[in-house]
């Protein structure tokens, strides 16, 4: 396998589930405007668009493909057209944010993504709350989180944010980088080995652009200064997998100030509250009004910070409760929300099917 397809990641497991489909072509999608895909193929690059049946089967913007994902296409050139993706291939992460606004619609961001660079400037952009929010979304969506600080020549304090970031990341690696002085970028090549893919998320302004310009070895990526009292300049305008000269593959995407949880596991990012929960008096306490809360006398205590607790209640408050659940429980809860219930579900899907049975046609 030459080099260009190590870096996008055509591992044996990938080729092996493709040799499935023995009519199509196996890709991976390397940018997305609207309703158009770039795919990147063993040999050549296409554009492509999902079929008809995949646009109105889909339930869920999790069953569209996205940036990262790796599809099955029924051709290998243009001649006759864009190639249609029939298939997406099993995914190892998923990123899904929940829309802006009061709606809870998703949005898929990214997909197959190894690593994810957490991105938070040192400068007055400094927010261990948004940072807490994006540390969950990365950890539910199977990746692993990696915490960048850009900006550190601008930091004021350093060690004692180091220490109160690395108190809320349990564990997981902190990187201090710099733009100026080229510090820290050395430490992130190592997780875009051949094979491997990585992301950045971070809300606008913070660096994203520089730090991927560092690993690609040029100013691909454009650039701007940031705005009036370091408020972020978007820059990126969409999602694009962009290749390493000697590694792998990195998606940037654009800045996200506002990033909505959909659902999330906060047993993972916030262990240590979790931890302290098994000694409340109340197996189904919510740490609010009920007496012998350890949690609560935790906070009262200065264990916990005021405003993490806080951050935990209100985000926890965003995301439907799947706690003591099983796969099944939590599944059924999911369509009880969306739908109302199985049956509800198939009646929509029926209608939707009936509506549309003449539209969609390969």
């Amino acid at each position: 396998m030459n080099q260009r397809n190590e870096s996008l990641g055509f591992t044996e497991q990938v080729l092996a589930e493709a040799s499935q489909f023995e009519s199509y072509y196996v890709g991976r999608i390397i940018s997305q405007k609207q309703k158009l895909y770039e795919i990147a193929l063993l040999e050549g690059t296409i554009h492509g668009e999902v079929t008809g049946k995949m646009r109105y089967e889909a339930m869920d913007p999790a069953d569209f493909p996205v940036v990262g994902d790796f599809v099955m296409v029924d051709r290998k050139e243009e001649t006759h057209g864009y190639a249609l993706i029939h298939e997406i291939l099993t995914r190892k992460s998923l990123f899904v944010r929940k829309v802006a606004g009061k709606r809870r619609d998703a949005q898929a961001v990214a997909a197959n993504v190894d690593t994810v660079f957490l991105c938070m400037a040192l400068n007055e952009n400094f927010n261990l709350r948004r940072l807490e929010r994006y540390f969950t979304v990365a950890l539910e969506s199977g990746a692993v989180p990696v915490i960048v600080l850009t900006k550190g020549d601008l930091a004021e304090n350093l060690s004692e944010k180091l220490s109160e970031v690395e108190r809320i990341t349990l564990g997981y690696e902190v990187i201090v980088t710099s733009s100026l002085t080229g510090e820290g970028v050395d430490k992130l090549r190592p997780y875009a080995e051949k094979g491997k893919t990585v992301a950045f998320l971070g809300s606008s302004g913070v660096g994203k652009s520089t730090l991927i310009n560092s690993l690609l070895g040029s100013a691909v990526m454009e650039t701007k200064a940031t705005g009036y009292e370091d408020k972020g300049r978007h820059t990126t305008t969409h999602r694009e997998l962009l290749l390493l000269e000697d590694g792998g593959a990195l998606i940037d995407t654009p800045g996200m100030r506002e990033l909505g949880i959909l659902e999330a596991d906060f047993s993972k990012s916030f262990e240590d509250i979790y931890a302290l929960a098994e000694s409340c008096r109340f197996r189904d306490c919510s740490h609010v009004s009920e007496p012998h809360c350890a949690v609560k006398k935790a906070v009262e205590e200065g264990v916990i910070p005021v405003e993490r607790y806080e951050n935990f209640l209100k985000l926890r408050q965003e995301v439907p409760s799947y706690e003591g659940l099983n796969s099944r429980e939590i599944e059924k809860k999911k369509l009880d929300r969306m739908f109302g219930g199985k049956k509800e579900m198939k009646k929509t899907k029926d209608q939707v099917k009936k509506k549309n049975k003449y539209e969609f046609r390969d």
